[in-house]
């Protein structure tokens, strides 16, 4: 007995113990305080703000300040720099760290999460079967961060991507006409999935976007399904015309009550919770200059810039003026600065010396800037003008109304749709009509071009997307800059490049990436 109790002490013959099963023997290798299961709710709302923050566990700025701003907002002409480093998208130089943040932050943060709910909610996981919702409304999310990181590199790891713990370290390439196929097959079965009749299982409460509405839910599904099919309209024309169709009988977005803004608070950490695109802008923090780039500007303000009688509403909603203190809100005193430009040719542009821009050029409204704002992922008057497009090119059917009413749609709900920034942004039915009249659809311009302009002046902020609309369609004709030193030859950059350290790190890189791996090299769909 004596010998007995030394052995049970030191657990090395608990066999021996007489009634002691199979299952009481698995509990003993159980530690009570580990554990073993998590709610994937609470995955799931951290890849909603991963979505938006960029990086929960990390800066939440840094893709922001690097990509999003510091090259594509300058690329599209949307803003405008006089500085070098922080903004290679003004200038067309090279910034390491402006082509590696999506890439990094996207497969580390927010795919990461995803592939753990769908991993743990799939065959074999410990919640198979459950969390239906939070399962398909992951896919959704999985779709939009996907088709963001192929249209920025092209070809990316995407089948076997985020499979670490399954021993996959180098994952291979595919192809980014593969990617689009399964990114448009996944929104389909995720979206048709999405039900009233599953149950809650906790996604109302962990869903801060829709608060688990799922008719909105099904809205975006669509909608972004809508966004992919036109984006390969170019290269996979009866592709596009299916998901299209898809989409448009499916049901996408209907009002701006169904744009998908992600929530943001000043706390309780600056890191995780605040508005990345504005930390990015504070002079104390991120540092980026917030001033307008003069093509921008000058389209706002219209046809004839010396008055203000046709100047588009959104004027002065983008801009805060010229100056502090005393500051300039007079429309037709507004000024945007030239892109490729620095200090020393802005001095010989404007005949002064030195050039102060901060009391020259119109510079973002600080009534969108703020920590706390919500970041907008998609707007329903983008939905509008691909469905104008859509009718315009003839691509699916099934789609109710006009090119005409939907592009006329698509300004109104573009007018108004600043309202969650600050209530003060408002535009009234009558001055989005006014508008309307004035640059008539079709005839001001043609009318796939005036659409163009309209996605373009829409995706202020979503700069990702603009520069990706912009690759597509052509418009707006934008003129490029030839700053000296530049790396691409004048023209404007058409893709990323990958990181140093994927490049050095997967040897895959070589035999399946989009190749040769430049600022000219277009993606699959730039056709």
């Amino acid at each position: 007995m004596k010998n007995l109790k030394k052995y049970i002490k030191y657990g090395l013959a608990v066999a021996l113990v007489t009634g002691c099963d199979t299952k009481q023997l698995h509990d003993l290798n159980i530690n009570p305080q580990a554990l073993n299961e998590v709610n994937l709710n609470f995955i799931f709302t951290s890849a909603e703000l991963g979505i938006a923050s960029n990086g929960t566990t990390g800066d939440n700025r840094y893709i922001d300040w690097r990509t999003n701003i510091g090259m594509f907002s300058y690329a599209i002409q949307h803003l405008a720099n006089s500085g070098g480093g922080i903004a290679p998208g003004d200038k067309y130089t090279v910034n390491a760290e402006t082509n590696a943040a999506p890439f990094e932050f996207t497969y580390n943060d927010q795919l990461k999460n995803i592939a753990e709910i769908l991993k743990q909610s799939g065959p074999g996981g410990f919640a198979e079967g459950k969390y239906k919702n939070t399962r398909e409304a992951s896919r959704i999310l999985r779709a939009f961060s996907f088709a963001r990181l192929t249209d920025l590199y092209g070809n990316i790891p995407y089948s076997e991507a985020n499979k670490g713990i399954e021993g996959i370290f180098f994952p291979k390439y595919d192809t980014q006409d593969v990617i689009y196929a399964d990114l448009l097959k996944e929104l389909d079965e995720a979206t048709a999935a999405l039900s009233t009749s599953n149950p809650d299982e906790g996604f109302k409460a962990a869903d801060f976007i829709y608060n688990g509405d799922i008719a909105r839910w099904k809205k975006w599904g669509y909608s972004l399904m809508l966004r992919l099919a036109m984006r390969i309209s170019n290269v996979d024309a009866a592709k596009a015309a299916t998901y299209v169709t898809k989409a448009a009988a499916g049901g996408v977005f209907t009002s701006n009550a169904d744009n998908v803004w992600v929530k943001m608070a000043d706390g309780p950490s600056e890191w995780v919770n605040q508005n990345g695109i504005s930390r990015a802008f504070d002079a104390g923090d991120g540092g980026q200059p917030t001033y307008l780039s003069a093509t921008l500007v000058n389209f706002l303000k219209g046809s004839n810039p010396a008055v203000a009688t046709d100047d588009d509403p959104r004027l002065m909603i983008i801009s805060g003026g010229i100056g502090s203190g005393t500051v300039i809100t007079d429309p037709v005193k507004q000024k945007g600065m030239p892109n490729g430009y620095d200090l020393a040719m802005l001095e010989k542009l404007e005949n002064k010396k030195p050039v102060d821009v901060s009391t020259t050029y119109s510079r973002i409204n600080s009534k969108m800037l703020q920590d706390s704002d919500p970041y907008q992922i998609m707007n329903y008057g983008e939905v509008e003008f691909l469905l104008a497009e859509a009718i315009e090119r003839k691509i699916g059917t099934g789609i109710a109304g006009t090119a005409k009413s939907h592009y006329q749609a698509g300004v109104k709900a573009s007018m108004q749709m600043y309202t969650p920034f600050d209530a003060s942004l408002t535009v009234s039915d009558a001055a989005a009509a006014k508008y309307l009249t004035t640059y008539p659809y079709g005839v001001t311009k043609p009318a796939l071009e005036m659409i163009g302009e309209q996605m373009w002046v829409n995706k202020f902020f979503n700069w990702w997307e603009a520069w990706s609309d912009w690759r597509r369609t052509g418009f707006p004709k934008l003129t490029p800059t030839n700053y000296p030193g530049n790396v691409t030859g004048g023209t404007i950059p058409v893709r990323l490049r990958y990181p140093t350290n994927e490049v050095a790190g997967n040897p895959n890189y070589q035999t399946g990436a989009t190749l040769p791996d430049d600022f000219t090299t277009k993606v699959w769909w730039d056709k």
